[in-house]
């Protein structure tokens, strides 16, 4: 034990060289997954651009075809061999850098980087219905790795710099800085700081700034809206968030389902289940090409939504949900976010385009129910509402529509939780943990494990332990402190901006949570 006072002033000491040196280190790996995701971003580009290309000369063509199965075929062993080579660049890429924060599993920063590059860009050639955005996510927060271990810098930093990589990844994938910010403080890091935020915003600042300069300045999807939806309407912009909310659920449902079908097979037959999904791109790909890759294409024909059909809405958004449940199911590198945004956005024009044939709304405003569309779906499958809402107001460009936003993505959020169906990057993370043995799943309930960050004048603020009137079902695993891991005991007095590692059952997630941010929030 030792004088408070003195504590403080340590304490402001290293927050103000924490806060100096994060922003520079900010930069930096802004810079480097700016770099990174740019190069990413061209390479798939001309991989999808190859594809549509091939396919359309190939289609009806009996020897180009055969010609493709080949080629297909080459595809996947490469792939094969990428993943066995580097195995944590399977999948999405979002929970192995949720699992990398947390410090629990700890990648090889240049390996996954390689591997994770090119095994997306030929999942992109092959036609996979997989984005870009976890991926990014996956190979900006490797960046961010990489310089802090070029660095030096101590885990504590290191953790800091590869959520500053993670957040500048998403915010290149998209061209949408704020959304990186957001989705790296609500859904990744999961803690609202100083030193956190500003490392994350000069990350995805720079990272912004060096893809505009070789991209241009315009977003992935630039949706233009021709008029806003009255007060009076609002009613329907409700449904649809309880629509996007049921959707997600679904959605997230179904991704597991097919998920558990595939790790039925065993960890032996990685090969068989991506022979599947490279099979079944195969057919898609001239059976119905606007399903493959992660959904540019639909994107193209959404912009010129009044001579898309609602039954064509509706076989779309089907096809893309089976036809990415496989491919994500499979254990292919790619993400699921972009198609869950074209899912989203085939949504919300099918709930307009069904409100304005019944005369509840005007046509010019079936842009807007894409929008709307878009951001319940994020907010229902993700449960990350805030993302969902700087993620519409990034595409759109528009201060006048954060109200129905709003109200579409808390409306989506809520009632996706009413299904009780975990979060998708929870879920998946939660599975990660189990496999790896993180998690005790003797007593037949499952664990969660959640990071929290005591703030100054809380409850825990000064308190040792076993003073400490802390739920009974939350097991501190960890407490970090100024970069060390400390492992708590009864006596062991926790502080201001101490991280904890706090596990807790599942089944009781909302009221143990609830519990400790009571404990560890400001009063």
């Amino acid at each position: 034990m030792f004088d408070r006072s003195v504590h403080h002033q340590v304490e402001k000491q290293f927050s103000r060289r924490l806060q100096f040196h994060m922003v520079v280190e900010g930069l930096i790996v802004g810079i480097a997954a700016g770099a990174t995701i740019t190069l990413y971003r061209l390479a798939l580009a001309a991989a999808e651009t190859s594809l549509r290309q091939f396919v359309g000369n190939a289609a009806g063509n009996v020897v180009l075809m055969l010609v493709w199965a080949l080629c297909l075929s080459a595809m996947l062993l490469m792939v094969i061999l990428l993943v066995s080579w580097e195995p944590d660049a399977a999948g999405s890429g979002i929970p192995q850098t949720q699992a990398e924060i947390m410090g629990r599993v700890h990648q090889n920063w240049w390996r996954v980087i390689v591997a994770k590059f090119s095994a997306g860009t030929i999942t992109a050639l092959a036609g996979l219905s997989l984005g870009r955005e976890g991926p990014s996510v996956q190979l900006g927060a490797m960046a961010g790795k990489g310089v802090a271990q070029a660095l030096r810098r101590e885990d504590n930093e290191e953790r800091i710099c590869v959520s500053c990589g993670a957040a500048a990844g998403m915010s290149a994938a998209f061209h949408a800085p704020l959304t990186g910010v957001m989705f790296a403080l609500e859904e990744m890091h999961r803690s609202f700081n100083a030193p956190l935020i500003i490392a994350v915003m000069c990350s995805c600042v720079a990272s912004d700034f060096l893809v505009s300069q070789v991209l241009g300045m315009s977003p992935v999807l630039e949706l233009s809206l021709s008029g806003l939806i009255p007060l009076s309407s609002y009613l329907l912009v409700i449904l649809l968030g309880i629509l996007a909310g049921i959707f997600g659920a679904f959605h997230n449902t179904g991704m597991f389902l097919v998920k558990s079908l595939f790790d039925r097979l065993g960890s032996t037959h990685k090969a068989l289940k991506l022979a599947v999904a490279f099979m079944l791109s195969g057919i898609v790909a001239f059976i119905f090409p606007l399903l493959s890759c992660g959904g540019d294409a639909i994107v193209e024909l959404l912009e010129h939504s009044h001579t898309f059909s609602l039954l064509m809405m509706a076989v779309l958004l089907i096809g893309k949900l089976l036809f990415t449940a496989v491919c994500f199911g499979s254990g292919a590198p790619g993400g699921t976010l972009f198609p869950q945004v074209i899912m989203g956005a085939l949504l919300g024009g099918a709930f307009g385009g069904v409100v304005i044939r019944l005369g509840f709304a005007d046509s010019s405003l079936i842009m807007n129910f894409i929008v709307l569309g878009i951001a319940g779906s994020f907010a229902g499958i993700v449960r990350a509402p805030v993302t969902a809402i700087v993620l519409a107001f990034e595409l759109t460009g528009s201060l006048e529509t954060l109200l129905s936003v709003s109200v579409v993505s808390i409306v989506a959020y809520v009632s996706a939780n009413m299904f009780k169906v975990a979060p998708f990057y929870e879920e998946l993370l939660s599975g990660m943990l189990s496999s790896l043995g993180e998690l005790d799943q003797s007593d037949g309930e499952k664990k969660l494990i959640k990071r929290y960050v005591i703030q100054p004048g809380s409850r825990a603020d000064g308190y040792q332990l076993k003073d400490l009137a802390w739920p009974e079902g939350a097991l501190i695993l960890t407490v970090t402190r100024a970069g060390n891991e400390i492992i708590p005991t009864g006596d062991t007095e926790l502080m201001a901006l101490d991280d904890l590692l706090v596990m807790m059952d599942k089944q009781s997630e909302q009221l143990l949570h609830d519990a400790v941010q009571d404990c560890v929030g400001v009063i």
